[in-house]
C-alpha cells in the first residue's frame, strides 16, 4: 500500500462506488445495503446472498475505477488499452455503397490492469493461503463481479470524414456503464446458487437435486438470509420500521412485503 498510494486511493473510490450501487439496487428491499457500522460488519461476516452481492459489486467497483483512472491518465503505471493485436471488426456495408474503412484506436479502458489490481487488493484470502468455505465463496463472488465487467465490454466508434461523412471510423473498447454492472449483478443475486464445501476442502458443491454447477459469473452463498424484518445486531438486520413502501406494488417494494405484515401508514 505504501508504494502505491495513488492506486490505493482508486481502490477506496471503487469500493465506495460499489456500495453506492448496492444501495441503489437494494433501495426497495428489506435489507437496503445500509453501511451503518453495527449492522454492515455483521452482514460481511456471513455467507448469505446479500454478502455475495456486496463482494461482487465492490470487486467490480475497484476494477472499474482503476481502469477508468488509467484511461484518463491519472495513474503513471498504466494508460489506454492497447488494441494493436485485436482482430478487425467485420464490415457490414449497405448494398451498393462503399465499405467504411475503420481502425482500432482511441483510448480504450485498460481492464486488464484494473482486473489485476482488483484481484490483488480484494482477494486477500488467496494470499493468506486460506481455503475454508467462506474464503472460497468470497473469492468466487469477487471474480464474478470482475467478469461482469470484463465479459461485457462494448465497442465505441467515432466517425471521421469531410462534411460529416463517415469515411473512416476509429473504434475502441469501453467498459459498460456501472449501472449496467449493478443490474446484471442483481439478476445474478436473484438466481444465486447455494453451495456447500466438498470433502477435499477445496471445492464447492451446489446444494439440491439436479442443480447445475454455477459458472464463474454466478453468485454463490452457503447460508440462508435472515428475514430482515426486525432489528437484530447479531445478524446485521436494521429492520424495516420507518421505511417508505409502495402501497400499490406487488414486488419487493410493496408495503405487504416491506412492512412484514405489521401494517403501514399512508401519507400524502
Amino acid at each position: 500500500c505504501q508504494t502505491q498510494p495513488e492506486i490505493v486511493s482508486e481502490v477506496a473510490k471503487g469500493a465506495r462506488l460499489g456500495i453506492r450501487e448496492c444501495q441503489h439496487q437494494f433501495r426497495f428491499r428489506k435489507w437496503n445495503c445500509t453501511t451503518h457500522k453495527k449492522y454492515f460488519s455483521k452482514i460481511l461476516q456471513q455467507d448469505i446472498r446479500e454478502t455475495a452481492f456486496v463482494s461482487a459489486v465492490t470487486s467490480a467497483g475497484v476494477l472499474y475505477t482503476v481502469s477508468q483512472a488509467c484511461s484518463m491518465g491519472e495513474l503513471l503505471q498504466c494508460g489506454c488499452e492497447r488494441t494493436l493485436n485485436r482482430v478487425p471488426l467485420p464490415r457490414s456495408p449497405t448494398p451498393g455503397t462503399e465499405a467504411t474503412a475503420w481502425e482500432w484506436g482511441g483510448c480504450g479502458d485498460d481492464v486488464e490492469f484494473g482486473y489485476a489490481k482488483s484481484k490483488q487488493f480484494m482477494d486477500a484470502e488467496r494470499k493468506q493461503g486460506q481455503n475454508d468455505i467462506k474464503s472460497l465463496i468470497n473469492l468466487h463472488n469477487n471474480e464474478a463481479g470482475r467478469l461482469i465487467i470484463k465479459n461485457y465490454m462494448r465497442t465505441v466508434c467515432k466517425c471521421h470524414g469531410l462534411s460529416g461523412s463517415c469515411a473512416v471510423k476509429t473504434c475502441w473498447k469501453k467498459m459498460p456503464h456501472f449501472r449496467e454492472v449493478g443490474d446484471r449483478l442483481l439478476d445474478r443475486f436473484n438466481g444465486a446458487f447455494k453451495v456447500m464445501g466438498g470433502n477435499d476442502g477445496k471445492t464447492l458443491i451446489p446444494v439440491g437435486h439436479n442443480i447445475k454447477q454455477p459458472d464463474k459469473q454466478d453468485l454463490i452463498y452457503s447460508a440462508e438470509s435472515p428475514d430482515f424484518c426486525l432489528p437484530n445486531r447479531r445478524t446485521g438486520s436494521p429492520g424495516t420500521r420507518g421505511r417508505v413502501c409502495n402501497g400499490t406494488a406487488l414486488d419487493v417494494s410493496g408495503c405487504d412485503l416491506l412492512c412484514c405484515g405489521r401494517g403501514h401508514r399512508e401519507e400524502t
